[in-house]
C-alpha cells in the first residue's frame, strides 16, 4: 500500500486525501488545514489547538469568515522553529 514496485524500482508513497499528515509527511497539500487536522498532526484535542491560537504560541493561523486555517507551509516552519528552539536551548 504505501510503496509501489515499478520496474525494480520503488517510488515514493502516494499520500492519502483523507489523512493531513500523510499528506504533509509528501508534497504541500493542496488545500489548507483546519484546526481538526492540526490535532490529529500534534495529537492533542482540537481543544488545545484553539488555546494554543489564543495564547499565539502555537502554529499561526488565519480566519476565513468564522473558520480558522492553517496554511501547511506556515505548520512546517513551525515545527522547524521548534526544533531549532529545543537544539539550540539543549
Amino acid at each position: 500500500m504505501y510503496f509501489q514496485l515499478v520496474e525494480d524500482s520503488v517510488s515514493a508513497p502516494a499520500p492519502a486525501r483523507d489523512d493531513p499528515r500523510a499528506i504533509l509527511r509528501g508534497n504541500l497539500p493542496d488545500r489548507y488545514l483546519t484546526a481538526d487536522d492540526i490535532a490529529v498532526i500534534f495529537k492533542v484535542p482540537k481543544q488545545t489547538v484553539y488555546q494554543w491560537r489564543k495564547k499565539r504560541i502555537g502554529p499561526p493561523g488565519f480566519r476565513i469568515g468564522k473558520y480558522i486555517r492553517y496554511d501547511p507551509e506556515d505548520v512546517r516552519e513551525y515545527v522547524t522553529g521548534r526544533k531549532n528552539a529545543d537544539r539550540d536551548a539543549a
